[in-house]
């Protein structure tokens, strides 16, 4: 892991408030290294998201650059933004976001299907997801046939579904226990080896540290240690 794959420098994002503004980010800089897996933490409120969004092209920093791979996302066009999303990244987020009448095995093909991947290769991509996220068993059950882990282990599965250079977690073990979320923690860690991928993982866990690469740390805003 030597080759930087996120370099964000000096980057800022204020939100309009009543008379004023909030500062979520303020000036923000790091970087990330080639399949490194980092920890994002920080008390509620302290701008996780708000970076997360603006390194996942779903918002816009007011100042500064986010470099992914050597690209500037910050200078995109929503068309770029948008193709950057569906065929280099992939995001998963506390609330699993399934489709309730689709099975396991459908909700993790759907990327698939909206690229209109020949129905073999998807089949085969979507077997081979669900048997790395353990739940090679469930493919034919609803969410509501599955506990929240295992919602969750499908909701990974199908952010994998694109092969995705660069995976973006938001708190995604804030709706289970403990012990379920150590598990997803470490499938987590386990797929980013498999699957060769770089992840940045916000949380305001602090065990989940201790399985992690890198960690970056938040307050008021402003990234206050980054440390390996």
């Amino acid at each position: 892991m030597t080759d930087q794959f996120i370099l964000a420098e000096g980057v800022s994002r204020s939100y309009p408030s009543g008379t004023g503004t909030i500062a979520a980010l303020r000036e923000v800089s790091f970087s990330v290294p080639a399949g490194a897996l980092v920890a994002l933490v920080g008390r509620s409120g302290s701008g996780k998201t708000t970076l997360l969004n603006c390194i996942g092209a779903l918002d816009q920093p007011d100042a500064g650059s986010i470099l992914i791979e050597g690209r500037d996302v910050t200078q995109l066009d929503e068309r770029a933004r948008t193709a950057l999303r569906r065929d280099e990244l992939a995001f998963v987020f506390q609330t699993f976001g399934l489709v309730p009448m689709l099975s396991a095995a459908e909700n993790v093909g759907l990327p698939l299907r909206l690229r209109s991947e020949d129905p073999a290769k998807r089949d085969a991509r979507v077997e081979q997801l669900l048997d790395l996220v353990g739940l090679a068993d469930q493919a034919k059950q609803r969410p509501s046939e599955l506990s929240g882990g295992q919602q969750q282990r499908v909701a990974i599965a199908r952010a994998l579904a694109n092969s995705p250079r660069l995976l973006i977690a938001d708190e995604p073990t804030g709706q289970l226990d403990a012990d379920t979320g150590a598990s997803i923690m470490e499938l987590i860690r386990s797929v980013v080896r498999s699957e060769g991928m770089t992840a940045i993982i916000s949380t305001h866990d602090a065990s989940v540290e201790a399985l992690t690469d890198q960690t970056l740390r938040l307050a008021d805003g402003r990234l206050v240690s980054s440390a390996a």
